[in-house]
């Protein structure tokens, strides 16, 4: 398989991968306390509906963050376990697992600082009833902020030899 193809399929990879951890949070903490209503399918994204009725402002906050802490959370595990991933033989498995990677560090700290403000408040409108919505997009910037120095000097150099090898 060429370089632009396992580019490409890791990139479609990375999406898939973003939302299963991250919707999926949402839905194993809905199914839990009991507020799942449907999954909604919306263009090329999804998003898990709960009646919000029957939550607790805190219950409400802890849904919208299970989605961003679970990703950081594989963010990490795949920063952590990058040496090992990247003697795995396959190109294909080592791109998925880069560019999986690159998702999980920076997509919801970009929004969450960011974006939100651009796009709707999203997961920001329930973090915001467990901590001021400024704070809360500090700390999602300065967890970006850690997770581009973490890229740069864990996760690329890594990823670099390892298809340098390949190549």
């Amino acid at each position: 398989m060429n370089k632009k193809v396992r580019q490409y399929l890791g990139l479609l990879l990375s999406v898939v991968a973003y939302y299963i951890i991250h919707e999926g949070a949402h839905l194993l903490y809905a199914l839990a306390i009991g507020v799942f209503k449907r999954i909604n399918f919306m263009g090329l994204g999804i998003q898990i509906d709960i009646y919000t009725e029957k939550m607790t402002d805190v219950q409400i906050g802890v849904f919208c963050l299970v989605g961003a802490t679970a990703t950081l959370a594989a963010a990490w595990l795949l920063t952590a376990f990058r040496e090992k991933i990247c003697k795995v033989k396959s190109p294909v498995f080592r791109a998925a697992a880069y560019y999986i990677t690159i998702a999980m560090l920076f997509v919801d700290p970009l929004y969450l600082s960011i974006l939100c403000v651009f796009f709707g408040g999203g997961d920001m409108n329930g973090i915001s009833l467990l901590l001021p919505e400024t704070a809360a997009r500090i700390l999602f910037a300065v967890i970006g902020v850690l997770h581009a120095f973490a890229f740069m000097k864990l996760v690329l150099p890594a990823y670099q030899v390892s298809f340098r090898k390949t190549t």
